[in-house]
């Protein structure tokens, strides 16, 4: 059981990374999505793979994915009908939120109507005071009140979400033991369980959120496992999760929500990975797929991760790393706003019909059918030239955005790509600049079928000099599936000043914590090969709305955990990050707690493809050459070079082009590719 295999499923594409521990051999595939039914071009693409590398199904050990199905049905509300059991009273939790506008500006946008109508949320007479103390207890008659409530909506999931539950889950577990046991069919989802943290409305958003994707993820993770049952038969598969971490198929099943920026999320382990690899501890990544474009910051080969995300309009609250994610991808339609004015996005041409380009019916305008008529593309088509591109449908399809512009078609194309460039910059700014980083002191790495083809643009208009290009950028969500380890998060929510002798009680929190995590790596982490835990706060001034996360010790192994720093060294650390994000900080403010976090991890094997040796080598030339638009005024021959050719130590000048599988590269005139050890090429900007 020597293969890893890495199945990530995108908007566009489906891509396949395998890797053989033994021999260090590693295959790419990409094969057309089919948003109907995920598991179909998973299922055959994995068949073609084997197929084509001789892979025997008996010999995969291990095989992660990267899944949009969450996505997908609460972007198009393709999920279950679900019920709300909630506390006597907050039946219009959902509905009241923070009473925040979605766009500050904005008087008419609203928020989404709730996944729950009224009709369907149930109220119970019981409550659970803010210290965890029973106010009003649950009796038996309103539990089976609630029970004949529930069956007679004929749901097929329920969400039970009770005031202060996280510190005392008594009458949610009494709830949900009585749902289950009376209703076998249905998917029940506890928030205590989901999201055990103080916040009502988040904690009630996610939680019913995980109850609506519970039925449509289970029966979806059952078909891809009976799917893989003669395809892999020997082989752990994990799903990855928002935070960057696998869990079992089960798990995601029972979480689904936890999968709701699974996809991304391993592109940023895969990219941590690669900086391993190439000595670069700080990266930035653009990873620009057929609908989107994903950009994460990298410090010190640790992403950020943020405890609040939205989703489809949604907030959730868990765990995720921290990606900033806009309408910027291959098929991103360019139109004009009411005002006259160009914009490209969000809109996507998707898988079908895709771009014009494709000649598969899609006929308005997109960002591939720009880089196709400016030459940045190859005219050979995509994926080796298998797949053949359509210039003249493209040059159709944008003739009367240069029409309306009194452009030529290539000055509009040119102009389609600087907008889409500009909505990266924006998403890139928004998670360095705005925090406190500064772009020039970290390299660009793109990645996605269309990363590095704007990358070069991307990393010009923020003073960026270095790019690196990993070996295979198209596919690197599926390969950090590969390298990706088993990971749990534990939390415990409470008011804790920081002094001394309150933080008896956050040791004590902490014990339970690493007791939980225990239990967690004896029954889900059984195959790693050692465990470690990460210790982190939410910390905050007093009277602060809003927490800042602090990092507060590491330790190997589960048996003692991280230990607690004092109270003047977690002040310290508190005031660093204040400092870091806001660019102040009064040492005089007294500081709490208000969540204390256990991350565990269960380590797994690792590929490590064997470095080749750099030499400075001339290496083999350009196998073509072609006209590039670079800038809007006019073309420039360009060298085409095949990036499986080229040699560590080989030194590319631009201008040129650099075709692969999975990707294009550009090298802009004046700016210069090296092919380092790990055949990653890493690109010196002239600016």
């Amino acid at each position: 059981m020597a293969w890893f295999i890495g199945v990530d499923v995108g908007g566009t594409f489906t891509d396949l990374y395998a890797f053989d521990q033994v021999s260090g051999a590693e295959y790419a595939y990409k094969t057309p999505s089919t948003p109907d039914d995920p598991s179909r071009a998973i299922l055959s693409g994995l068949d073609a793979l084997c197929d084509e590398e001789g892979i025997a199904p008996g010999d995969i050990g291990r095989l992660g994915h990267g899944t949009t199905v969450a996505t997908n049905a609460l972007i198009q509300r393709r999920g279950a009908t679900v019920a709300l059991v909630t506390t006597d009273g907050f039946r219009d939790l959902l509905e009241i939120g923070r009473q925040t506008r979605p766009k500050m500006y904005d008087l008419k946008a609203d928020y989404p109507p709730p996944l729950v109508p009224r009709e369907r949320r149930f109220e119970v007479v019981e409550r659970v005071g803010p210290r965890g103390e029973v106010l009003t207890a649950l009796s038996d008659a309103a539990v089976q009140s609630v029970v004949r409530a529930v069956a007679a909506a004929n749901v097929e999931g329920c969400a039970v979400c009770f005031l202060f539950a996280f510190l005392n889950p008594a009458h949610e577990r009494r709830v949900g033991d009585a749902l289950r046991a009376a209703l076998p069919d249905i998917h029940i989802s506890l928030s205590s369980d989901v999201q055990p943290e103080f916040r009502e409305y988040e904690r009630f958003s996610t939680t019913v959120q995980n109850a609506y994707l519970q039925p449509v993820v289970t029966r979806y993770m059952t078909n891809l496992r009976n799917g893989l049952t003669t395809r892999a038969p020997q082989a752990a598969i994990g799903i990855n999760q928002s935070s960057g971490g696998l869990m079992s198929v089960e798990r995601a099943g029972d979480y689904p929500i936890r999968t709701a920026l699974s996809g991304p999320a391993a592109g940023a382990v895969g990219a941590v990975h690669i900086g391993r690899l190439a000595g670069r501890p700080n990266v930035i990544t653009l990873d620009m797929g057929g609908t989107s474009a994903d950009v994460c910051l990298i410090r010190d080969y640790q992403t950020d991760i943020s405890n609040e995300q939205e989703v489809a309009g949604f907030p959730v609250r868990l765990p995720m790393v921290d990606i900033n994610t806009v309408g910027a991808g291959g098929g991103s339609i360019a139109w004009f706003d009411r005002d006259g004015l160009l914009k490209v996005g969000p809109e996507s041409a998707g898988a079908v019909p895709g771009p014009a380009c494709y000649g598969a019916g899609g006929d308005r305008p997109t960002v591939s059918d720009a880089n196709l008529l400016l030459g940045r593309l190859s005219p050979k088509g995509l994926l080796g030239g298998t797949m053949a591109l359509d210039r003249a449908a493209a040059a159709a399809a944008v003739q009367p955005v240069a029409d309306r512009l009194r452009f030529t078609v290539e000055k509009a194309a040119h102009g389609i790509l600087g907008i889409v460039v500009a909505n990266m910059v924006r998403a890139i700014r928004a998670i360095s600049v705005e925090r406190g980083h500064d772009p020039r002191d970290f390299s660009l790495m793109p990645m996605g079928g269309a990363g590095a083809l704007h990358a070069p643009d991307v990393a010009r208009s923020l003073d960026m000099r270095e790019i690196v290009v990993p070996p295979s950028p198209g596919i690197l969500c599926a390969q950090g599936l590969v390298v990706s380890d088993l990971k749990e998060d534990f939390v415990v929510s409470g008011r804790y000043p920081v002094q001394d002798d309150v933080l008896d009680d956050v040791a004590r929190s902490i014990g339970d914590l690493v007791a939980d995590a225990r239990r967690w790596a004896e029954t889900s982490a059984r195959d790693a090969v050692r465990q470690s835990l990460e210790l982190s706060f939410d910390m905050r001034y007093v009277g602060q709305n809003f927490e800042l996360r602090v990092s507060a010790g590491a330790a190997d192994g589960l048996e003692a955990g991280p230990a607690a720093p004092d109270a003047d060294a977690l002040r310290r650390l508190f005031f660093e990050v204040h400092d870091r994000n806001y660019g102040f900080y009064n040492p005089d403010d007294p500081v709490e707690i208000v969540n204390i976090r256990l991350t565990a991890r269960g380590v797994l094997p690792k590929p490590q493809p064997a470095a080749a040796e750099s030499r400075s080598v001339d290496g083999p030339g350009a196998v073509a050459a072609r006209p590039v638009w670079f800038a809007a005024d006019a073309a420039v021959d360009s060298q085409v070079f095949d990036r499986t050719a080229l040699q560590p130590g080989q030194t590319i000048p631009g201008p040129a082009v650099i075709d692969q599988l999975d990707a294009t590269v550009l090298v802009f005139p004046g700016d210069t590719a090296r092919v380092d050890e790990q055949r990653n090429l890493i690109m010196e900007l002239a600016l």
